[in-house]
C-alpha cells in the first residue's frame, strides 16, 4: 500500500517524500501529544466585540451556521483575538498562524468531538513543515494566505521522489511533476481528498492557513482518537512515514503547548 503522501520542509532543504508501509518505533509516545480544549484558550478570556464566548472560551460565529453546512464566518473568528496575541508573543508563533490553529482544533472540536485534536498539534506540524508559513522568506498575511507562495521542489526524481502530475498544475503551479503547497505541505493529490475551506470563503487554498490547518486537522482525525498516544503517532506518522519527524513534530507541539500555557492554561 502507499501511503497518503505529503512532503516535509524543514529549514531550507527538504526530507524526501517517502512511500510504502514502515513500522512504527517503539518509543513511548511524546508527553503533551496533544491539548485538551480547556488548555485552547482559558474560560472566561474576552472575546472580539460582537463574539460571544462558547464554554471554552473560544469565540463562536458571529452567526452560527448549521453543523453540517459552511461557516458563516472563518474558523479564526472563534478565536479570541487577546489570547492568539497572548499566545503569539509567548510562543514566537506568528499570530495569524495561532488563529488558524486554535481555529481549527475547535472547528473540528465541534464536528468531530472524537478526534481531540489539540491546536498545539497543528502548531507542532506548522512548525516542522514551513515554520508557520514563514520558510523561504513568505509571511503569514491579514487574510491567512502566506506572501509568496510556498512551493517544495519539483518532485522529478533527481533529489526527491518522482511523482508525475496529478493535478495540471493547478495547484502547484508545474503540469510536469508535481509539488508540495502551502503552509502544510499538501501534494495535489492529498489535497484534493483532504482540501478544505477553513476561512469562510467558498475556496479551499492551501495557501491559505485556515484553510491548510482545517485540512490538515481532518487528516489527522482520520485515524482515530488523538487523546491516546498510539493514535496521536499513527497520526503523525501517516502524514510522513519517519519516526524522526513524528518526534520532530512532537517536539515542536510540546514546546508550544508548554509557552502557551503561560498565557493562562493549565
Amino acid at each position: 500500500m502507499v501511503m497518503r503522501r505529503l512532503l516535509l520542509v524543514a529549514g531550507a532543504a527538504a526530507i524526501a517524500v517517502v512511500v510504502g508501509v514502515c513500522a512504527l518505533s517503539s518509543a513511548p509516545a511524546p508527553r503533551g501529544w496533544s491539548v485538551p480544549p480547556s488548555d485552547v484558550v482559558p474560560a472566561g478570556e474576552a472575546m472580539p466585540e460582537g463574539t460571544p464566548a462558547d464554554s471554552t472560551g473560544l469565540g463562536a460565529p458571529a452567526t452560527a451556521a448549521p453543523a453540517d453546512g459552511p461557516l458563516a464566518a472563518g474558523n479564526s473568528a472563534r478565536v479570541s483575538r487577546a489570547w492568539a496575541a497572548d499566545v503569539a508573543r509567548r510562543t514566537g508563533i506568528p499570530g495569524r498562524a495561532v488563529l488558524a490553529y486554535a481555529g481549527a482544533a475547535t472547528a473540528i472540536a465541534a464536528k468531530d468531538p472524537g478526534c481531540r485534536l489539540g491546536w498545539s498539534t497543528l502548531a507542532g506540524l506548522g512548525a516542522v513543515e514551513s515554520h508557520h508559513g514563514t520558510i523561504g522568506g513568505s509571511a503569514p498575511q491579514g487574510d491567512g494566505t502566506v506572501q509568496p507562495p510556498i512551493l517544495g521542489p519539483r518532485l522529478d526524481g533527481t533529489d526527491y521522489a518522482a511523482i508525475d502530475d496529478t493535478d495540471g498544475g493547478r495547484v502547484d503551479g508545474d503540469p510536469r511533476w508535481d509539488r508540495a503547497v502551502g503552509p502544510f505541505q499538501f501534494l495535489p493529490s492529498t489535497w484534493e481528498q483532504w482540501g478544505a475551506d477553513g476561512s469562510g470563503d467558498g475556496v479551499a487554498d492551501p495557501q491559505q492557513l485556515d484553510d491548510a490547518a482545517l485540512a490538515a486537522g481532518r487528516y489527522l482525525c482520520s485515524s482515530g482518537d488523538l487523546s491516546q498516544p498510539a493514535s496521536w503517532r499513527d497520526a503523525i506518522f501517516a502524514y510522513n512515514q519517519l519516526d524522526s519527524y513524528v518526534d520532530a513534530v512532537a517536539a515542536a507541539a510540546n514546546a508550544a503547548a508548554a509557552s502557551a500555557r503561560g498565557a493562562g492554561g493549565r
